[in-house]
């Protein structure tokens, strides 16, 4: 046998040998990629949105967002302004949102600690999902612990801005009272303030994920090209 055709045979078989570890590592990279680009995408996704919420009025100015009142007092609105109006009650409706904005800014590295946290079977499944493919996740897999991180932050809120202080005040006025069903307590209107909240919170990382995937090279994401 020819030494040329020997030496080609060898290397024919080395690269068949070593093929398989090739196309693994291959096939780990788009993996790793995606993954990473999962968290980059949502991290800056909660950033933003949080970043937004926290801006002053930011929550009561969206109506899609906007936290209102426990149960039926939720549909007092023209009680409500006419007690704000005669000066019995300040706006308890505003404070509120007042109170989610201030938690808002302070969840951010909640919020980044959870996303941190996504493994790489996460990241690659939310990467080939839909447009708020990873908020979705993330609500479902995290949004029962975020939401306990984040009611200290809404009690502490609610607490420095007199809300409390407010609610106890309209549960004292007997034409409000009437309405019934409505948990006026402290803990009653925390858990409402942070339900509703949390929802104003995933709906706008959806939002900002949405955008991203659209316009995937704004904002410096270049590593998510290919990927989306």
């Amino acid at each position: 046998m020819r030494p040329g055709k020997t030496s080609g045979r060898l290397l024919a078989t080395i690269a068949l040998a070593t093929a398989p570890l090739a196309m693994m590592s291959f096939a780990a990279t788009p993996a790793a990629a995606q993954s990473s680009g999962v968290k980059g995408i949502l991290g800056d996704a909660s950033d933003n949105a949080l970043d937004k919420l926290s801006e002053p009025g930011a929550f009561y100015a969206d109506e899609a967002v906007r936290i209102l009142l426990p149960g039926p007092l939720q549909k007092a609105t023209s009680i409500l302004r006419f007690t704000s109006k005669a000066g019995l009650t300040k706006d308890i409706t505003k404070t509120l949102n007042d109170a989610a904005g201030k938690a808002a800014l302070e969840a951010k590295p909640v919020f980044r600690s959870a996303i941190d946290g996504l493994t790489l079977q996460d990241g690659v499944g939310i990467a080939t999902g839909g447009d708020t493919a990873g908020s979705e996740y993330l609500r479902r897999s995290s949004g029962d612990e975020l939401a306990l991180k984040v009611r200290p932050l809404v009690e502490k809120a609610l607490a420095e801005l007199g809300a409390y202080e407010q609610v106890e005040q309209l549960g004292s006025l007997s034409s409000l009272a009437r309405l019934g069903g409505a948990d006026l307590s402290r803990d009653g209107l925390t858990d409402s303030v942070t339900d509703q909240a949390m929802d104003g919170i995933f709906t706008y990382i959806g939002n900002e994920e949405a955008n991203f995937r659209r316009n995937p090279l704004d904002k410096g994401k270049k590593l998510l090209e290919g990927i989306f």
